[in-house]
């Protein structure tokens, strides 16, 4: 599997290496091994799913200490724009959003680190995305920011007449107001 570093300390993007042939493909979508060898001491807990339709914008969510967590996000169908928004103060890149697109056919995969507000829009007819987590849902510590945050300057790819927002993701704060502890620690 490669990794490549993003310019965002901690956001990295995973590369299977896929076998395939005429009967189809295989690859290894997860290995402790490749964590460990990479000095990645994470420890999934908690594997998430999720089917959207064309147009629906999840987002921007995340959970805060003690409950933060980081995820390894990768689409099963379909095609998404998965973005991720650094929020650790003191971070170098506080408050920059990266966007990358996760699709079944390129089967790439986006390691986010807790101190990430994560969200995701719908660029195929559906699309089934899948994240494995290292803590625990916590409601008490749930988190989110404005999809439309115009200091984030986000193209989600979405005409806005198009896009399917939930009630709660409409009355998100902005990253200047949002409830936020997380550090960068270097």
């Amino acid at each position: 599997m490669n990794i490549v570093k993003t310019h965002i300390p901690g956001l990295l993007i995973f590369e299977p290496k896929v076998f395939g042939d005429n009967r189809g493909f295989f690859f290894e979508s997860f290995s402790e091994r490749v964590l460990i060898d990479n000095n990645i001491n994470i420890r999934f807990v908690q594997d998430n799913q999720s089917s959207s339709c064309y147009g629906v914008i999840r987002g921007l969510h995340y959970q805060l200490p003690p409950h933060a967590q980081t995820k390894m996000v990768r689409v099963l169908e379909g095609s998404v724009l998965d973005v991720v928004v650094d929020i650790r103060k003191g971070s170098p890149t506080y408050g920059e959003a990266y966007s990358i697109e996760l699709s079944a056919e390129n089967k790439k995969q986006l390691f986010v680190p807790a101190g990430f507000a994560h969200g995701f829009s719908v660029l195929s007819e559906k699309a089934q995305l899948f994240y494995k987590c290292d803590a625990f849902y916590s409601k008490e510590s749930e988190g989110g920011i404005s999809f439309k945050d115009p200091a984030l300057k986000i193209d989600w790819k979405i005409p806005t007449d198009k896009a399917i927002i939930s009630d709660k993701d409409k009355v998100l704060p902005d990253l200047k107001d949002c409830k936020n502890t997380f550090e960068f620690k270097g």
